[in-house]
């Protein structure tokens, strides 16, 4: 059984007040998203600065740890603690556990399209295919239930604008949900969470607001979600790595409509919606 670390729990109000002049110059109180650049320090050196809504800064900086294969067990973090005056987050690893290869893990750096731009690291590339996963069913019954729930969410974007949620699912149910100024930091931030409360992805939905790209199909795949649902399109790139990782990729789901880019034999159609009337000639 792992360790869980020390954390601060130092997330910030996702979003505050503000003054705005409407399209007839009236003034009017309205609510933004915030965001703020957070550097991860770990052992004394510097790894990346994201920027972040701040909501979960210390489940971000483990699941972009996790994710990006630099550590691969609970027990070698210590302590994460977030100091917002200074704008880092310090993870202290515990004896033993010092990231070896550090200059070769983190020189082949590659910045993805990712909103507020993702990173990969070459070590997270020389093993993602290690993470081929299994295949599963999904009814579309399921899959509109599922979207009905997330519908009832993405509160900050409601509220705001300028953020992408993320959801871990069960079936219908939504286990974990985060939003973040970019998709990624939002990924990171439940695979933090997963890891944190020893919650396996095989039986889960990965569903986010923003395109499917190559990256937030190897996050998919780090965290063994064997489903991955978009609301938003896809890439060539991000469906061919799909197919290669056996990962079932639903994008354009909105209302009662969705594409299945990749195992699609695996969808069971039990909720057809109506057909559309012929067109006329």
């Amino acid at each position: 059984m792992s360790t869980k670390p020390t954390i601060s729990h130092a997330g910030l109000a996702p979003t505050s007040a503000i003054k705005a002049r409407d399209q007839f110059d009236r003034p009017r109180d309205v609510r933004i998203a915030g965001e703020a650049p957070l550097t991860i320090i770990v052992d004394g050196k510097e790894l990346v600065t994201l920027m972040t809504l701040g909501t979960h800064p210390e489940e971000l900086t483990l699941g972009y740890l996790r994710n990006q294969r630099l550590i691969e067990s609970m027990d070698a973090v210590r302590a994460i603690k977030t100091d917002w005056e200074r704008e880092v987050v310090t993870v202290s690893l515990a004896p033993g556990h010092a990231i070896t290869d550090w200059e070769e893990k983190t020189a082949g750096r590659i910045i993805t399209s990712g909103c507020g731009q993702g990173t990969v690291f070459s070590c997270t590339l020389d093993k993602l295919y290690d993470n081929r996963l299994a295949d599963v069913q999904l009814r579309q019954s399921q899959l509109y239930a599922l979207l009905g729930n997330i519908a009832q969410r993405n509160e900050v974007y409601r509220e705001a604008g300028a953020v992408h949620g993320c959801a871990l699912c069960r079936g219908s149910d939504i286990v974990m949900f985060v939003e973040d100024v970019g998709r990624h930091n939002a990924a990171d931030a439940i695979a933090g969470m997963m890891w944190l409360e020893n919650v396996g992805g095989g039986d889960k939905i990965f569903y986010t607001t923003g395109r499917l790209t190559s990256e937030m199909v190897m996050k998919c795949a780090q965290m063994e979600v064997p489903v991955l649902l978009s609301r938003s399109g896809v890439t060539q790139m991000g469906v061919e790595l799909a197919q290669s990782l056996n990962v079932m990729m639903i994008a354009r789901a909105k209302g009662r409509s969705f594409l299945v880019f990749n195992n699609h034999q695996n969808v069971v159609y039990d909720a057809p919606p109506p057909k559309p009337p012929p067109a006329r000639e």
